[in-house]
């Protein structure tokens, strides 16, 4: 049995807590009936949702009915949502906005359920569960197929490498559209442990009071939170109720890494890298505390149930240590494929249980992972991955001529004119997601090439150095 269907029982135990209240899973169970019966068909949903009790109860609920459901962003800019609802044409829509042409049929807290009677009724596969952004930050509406199966295989791995338990209680750290975010709120639901539900964060006071007050257990963070936290000098905060913290959603730099290692070691705290991709549901290795200092920049051993391989130029397989290749996964988690468009929300599994990574590893004797590269034109913004040919796309098709290089946290777009400057930092600004503080236009002379035409990415960032 799938854990949203069975939520009842951990009974009396803490499920959704915030400062003003608490949702035992006896409630919980109760508040996720009680929204059954506003489900008519299998239809596809969206939901705008954000770390509060309602979205996470709705989106339990839309599991529990068998919804498709398509997770954004409740902060996302207006036309990149109205470009995903043109594109997807859902029936349900939960969203704490007001959408005039429409009324709403149900209220909970302070969410409404709009019955979008434009919304296509059509054909969904029967696994289908959620789509999620794969780039979440450029608007595409390329999206991930996750199906039930998938949330159910990676929340049981993750489960186990964490050994999380009903005494752990998380505390919210990352947004729920995330794929990272989510499968924290899946993990501890799954085992009738607590979440505390708040958007503080730990720059703010108010994040270690909670901490301290309500004995959080666990959190994690991208490599940006990493260095909120060496900032705000984390080991001296009071962290004695703190089990084990994790991190993902890009690479953490080898001295961070080491500091947080033996930092964590010092106080008694598990420190857990993690490697996953939306492609993947979410993870697909993990580094066991043990040896967080001994193989620092590794990211692992493969999950429970999973296998990884690497794989040459020619598609052999590697066999040799210290060979880089691209990482090969296969796992129940790996999902169902893409859509970029409603019809795609028939197709059933593309992938065979294999996810292609396009990123570069090594393994070293005793078989733990190391990346060294992309084969994908990739990167990471504070845990959002973003493809840099559909960035040069995008503004391509807004008549902005440009290249995008960088590296995790660092996107560098250049162009070519002093008018394609302002009118690609207006673009950005003004039709992405990406943070304005991780991206930075550049006007160059000339884009290196070599005889055939193809950019020199690598002659590229050696200018902008």
């Amino acid at each position: 049995m799938y854990f949203w269907n069975d939520l009842d029982k951990y009974g009396d135990n803490a499920a959704l807590i915030t400062s003003s209240k608490k949702i035992t899973y006896e409630q919980l169970e109760k508040n996720v009936n009680d929204l059954s019966s506003l489900y008519n068909d299998r239809n596809l949903a969206f939901l705008m949702c954000s770390n509060t009790t309602e979205s996470i109860t709705i989106y339990l609920s839309l599991l529990r009915n068998k919804i498709p459901t398509v997770l954004i962003n409740e902060q996302i800019e207006e036309n990149l949502l109205d470009n995903l609802l043109e594109t997807y044409t859902p029936y349900y829509i939960w969203s704490i906005k007001d959408y005039p042409d429409m009324n709403p049929v149900y209220s909970i807290g302070t969410y409404k359920l709009y019955i979008n009677t434009k919304g296509i009724q059509e054909e969904i596969h029967d696994e289908l569960a959620l789509l999620l952004t794969t780039s979440g930050s450029t608007g595409s509406p390329k999206l991930v197929r996750q199906s039930y199966q998938n949330i159910d295989s990676n929340t049981s791995s993750i489960v186990k490498y964490l050994n999380i338990n009903e005494k752990d209680c998380a505390i919210t750290t990352l947004p729920m559209h995330y794929t990272y975010g989510l499968s924290i709120i899946n993990t501890h639901i799954s085992q009738g442990a607590g979440l505390f539900i708040t958007d503080a964060n730990p720059l703010q006071a108010d994040f270690w009071n909670i901490v301290s007050k309500y004995h959080i257990t666990t959190f994690g963070g991208v490599p940006y939170t990493y260095e909120m936290l060496k900032r705000i000098h984390f080991f001296d905060k009071d962290i004695s109720s703190i089990r084990y913290i994790t991190q993902a959603g890009g690479k953490l730099g080898i001295d961070m890494h080491k500091e947080f290692a033996e930092g964590c070691s010092n106080k008694g705290i598990d420190f857990v890298i993690m490697y996953g991709q939306t492609e993947a549901t979410a993870r697909m290795s993990y580094l066991p505390a043990s040896f967080a200092i001994e193989k620092a920049g590794s990211i692992g051993i493969v999950i429970p149930d999973g296998e990884f391989w690497l794989e040459d130029t020619e598609g052999k397989k590697i066999s040799e240590p210290d060979t880089p290749g691209e990482l090969i996964y296969r796992g129940k988690n790996v999902t169902m494929g893409y859509a970029i468009c409603r019809e795609d929300l028939k197709k059933g599994y593309e992938n065979g249980d294999v996810l292609h990574t396009g990123d570069l590893a090594k393994f070293d004797k005793d078989g733990f992972y190391y990346v060294v590269g992309r084969l994908k034109r990739f990167l990471k913004i504070y845990g959002n991955r973003i493809n840099l040919d559909e960035v040069e796309l995008l503004l391509h098709d807004n008549g902005i001529y440009s290249v995008a290089c960088g590296t995790d946290d660092n996107l560098k777009i250049c162009v070519l004119s002093d008018e394609d400057k302002t009118e690609a930092e207006k673009y950005i600004l003004n039709n992405t997601n990406i943070p304005r503080f991780g991206v930075k236009v550049y006007k160059i002379d000339s884009i290196p090439r070599n005889s055939s035409g193809k950019i020199l990415y690598s002659e590229l960032e050696k200018q902008l150095c």
